[in-house]
């Protein structure tokens, strides 16, 4: 069976032959990230250009990915025992006074489809609606990417609309799909 609980190293999921553990970035992790930021494609529809190679380990020397309003987290997958992605979570204000949770993932392109994605999201949610009082969390994906839609859905998350021409992507506006998950949503897991 299923199981969620807070662990020292980490968050966890567990389900029959693999888990799913959220644990800080550490310094082992920056050559994952500075690979994000320069290999076309790795991130699949979400490469905006080249990005600056030397920005994780600012951002890790910062505040190591744990910042009160932006942060992220590493999925790993036991076993191996390896790395397998990043989650980010930035916090934004709806009017002013509500502040909510924006959540985005990326995972290597080997560990793409396996059922790792919407662990790792649900479980985000949970930890964040856990740690902090928001009512709200959202995530954006794009209209041609069916296996985050079916990720994000089941990872609790319904979709609320179609934004159009929110993005500038491969040389022309595109619309983009928002999703949400409240609190009193049931959680997956």
């Amino acid at each position: 069976m299923d199981s969620f609980h807070p662990s020292m190293a980490g968050v966890v999921h567990e389900a029959p032959g693999s888990t799913v553990r959220l644990r800080p970035v550490t310094e082992d992790d920056l050559a994952m990230l500075r690979r994000f930021a320069v290999e076309p494609g790795l991130v699949g529809l979400d490469w905006a250009g080249f990005q600056d190679a030397a920005a994780p380990a600012r951002r890790f020397a910062e505040d190591g990915y744990l910042g009160e309003k932006v942060g992220g987290l590493i999925v790993q997958v036991e076993p191996p025992d390896v790395p397998v992605g990043f989650l980010s979570y930035l916090q934004r204000e709806s009017g002013g006074r509500a502040p909510y949770w924006e959540i985005g993932i990326v995972l290597l392109p080997e560990w793409r489809g396996r059922g790792l994605g919407w662990r790792a999201q649900a479980l985000l949610c949970d930890y964040l609606f856990s740690h902090t009082p928001t009512q709200r969390i959202q995530a954006g994906t794009h209209p041609e990417n069916v296996a985050e839609q079916r990720s994000l859905e089941k990872a609790g998350f319904q979709l609320e609309g179609i934004l159009r021409s929110c993005e500038f992507r491969a040389g022309a506006w595109r619309d983009g799909w928002l999703y949400s998950r409240l609190r009193d949503d049931p959680s997956p897991l």
